[in-house]
């Protein structure tokens, strides 16, 4: 169902796609918006490593929770900064995409756990994080992306 990677020398493993999704803070996520056009958009994210999933915060309106609603299936993209070997201008940018179907979830428990953990990606400062989850926790929703198809590559600019 889904494409293998053409130049299976520049495939990253399972474990460098997750490593991937755990430390980057942010990445593009996908959906099937109005009139078919492909939307995508920046977002921040949380990697599960207990049950595998990604999940995102947003807020409870808008172009992606229509889209959501009307097809779940979606796609993220996420890479890292790069890097250039010595004296050589090609940076090399590892990426990783997640083909899955997102959840839209509304629990208030799960809400706080979840924006708490992605916060802890960005700042360590508790009493910043308590303060904006409190601000905003009621208007927030979770987006859980359950992976069908992860796969990630290695490129080089040229």
């Amino acid at each position: 169902m889904f494409r293998e990677l053409i130049r299976k020398n520049k495939e990253l493993s399972r474990e460098e796609c997750i490593r991937l999704l755990e430390t980057e803070k942010r990445g593009v996520l996908s959906v099937n918006g109005d009139d078919n056009y492909p939307y995508g958009m920046p977002m921040n994210h949380w990697y599960n490593a207990e049950d595998g999933k990604i999940y995102f915060h947003c807020g409870n309106e808008g172009h992606r929770l229509d889209a959501l609603k009307k097809s779940s299936k979606v796609s993220f993209c996420a890479y890292d900064e790069g890097y250039r070997n010595p004296g050589q201008w090609p940076l090399r940018v590892k990426s990783v995409i997640v083909f899955g179907t997102i959840e839209i979830l509304d629990d208030p428990d799960s809400i706080v756990d979840i924006t708490t953990k992605l916060s802890h990606k960005f700042t360590q400062d508790e009493a910043y994080i308590k303060a904006e989850i409190e601000q905003h926790a009621h208007r927030t929703l979770l987006l859980a992306l359950t992976p069908e198809h992860i796969c990630g590559k290695l490129v080089k600019e040229s």
